[in-house]
């Protein structure tokens, strides 16, 4: 009778003691296993965004030939001088750290031109203005830029090129029509989560100047890409080609 009640007593016992390990057990298991889901997922993103380019990519390389010629391309400060020019490429100031133009001048296609000064006068009736940290971009420079710092993250391949070398984008920000910058949360070419335009861990203020330029640059007829704040590309891109004419200085 003692080894049946013993028998008996064990049993239940080490039944409440395994209920109580096994659920233990299996947290500690999904939590694990939610770590590593977790970190699968970063390295995913991570490598999507490397395939994804800051700027748009064209597809096929043998399909390229870069046009010489300057068809279709207008100086902006020729057409209006109500824009400040940033043209960090000609300077070292940029995250390659090397000047890869020869001096700073805003090329464009004429349609995105005339767009781009359309957004603008509108800006300025609200106090602001465009600044202008990158326009048409030669593909040969786009090559260039590869060389140096070869991150489809970071820089196009020319393989594919970009809409910078089409001349149907632009980097642009905010500054106050007086004088004055405007803050927009990150630096130009700041490669990171808080550039995006869904990140919203940011001032009211920096959220509105956001707003404010975005809004009035897709009135006109610009897209915004998902990564940068800055970059816009004009609504049609298709019918131009990518370009490798070189402007002159003077």
């Amino acid at each position: 009778m003692k080894k049946l009640l013993l028998l008996i007593f064990s049993t239940v016992f080490f039944s409440c003691t395994n209920a109580e390990v096994v659920p233990e057990s299996r947290t500690m298991a999904l939590l694990e296993r939610s770590k590593a889901l977790k970190l699968r997922g970063e390295k995913v993103e991570q490598r999507l965004y490397k395939k994804k380019d800051s700027i748009e990519r064209l597809s096929g390389y043998s399909n390229i030939k870069s046009n010489t010629q300057d068809v279709d391309f207008v100086n902006i400060q020729e057409l209006s001088d109500d824009f400040v020019l940033d043209m960090k490429y000609a300077t070292k100031d940029n995250f390659l750290k090397e000047k890869v133009y020869s001096c700073a001048k805003c090329f464009v296609r004429e349609e995105v031109a005339k767009s781009l000064i359309e957004a603008n006068k509108a800006l300025l009736k609200q106090g602001y203005r465009i600044k202008l940290f990158d326009c048409y971009r030669p593909h040969s420079v786009q090559k260039k830029m590869w060389k140096i710092f070869p991150n489809p993250g970071y820089v196009a391949d020319p393989k594919g090129g970009s809409i910078h070398n089409k001349g149907a984008a632009v980097d642009i920000t905010l500054v106050r029509s007086g004088g004055g910058s405007v803050d927009m949360g990150t630096d130009f070419d700041y490669f990171g989560k808080k550039a995006h335009h869904s990140y919203t861990a940011l001032s009211k203020e920096v959220l509105e100047n956001r707003k404010l330029l975005r809004s009035t640059m897709e009135k006109y007829g610009f897209k915004t890409i998902r990564t940068e704040w800055w970059h816009y590309n004009f609504k049609s891109t298709t019918k131009y080609k990518i370009s490798d004419f070189r402007w002159k200085c003077e």
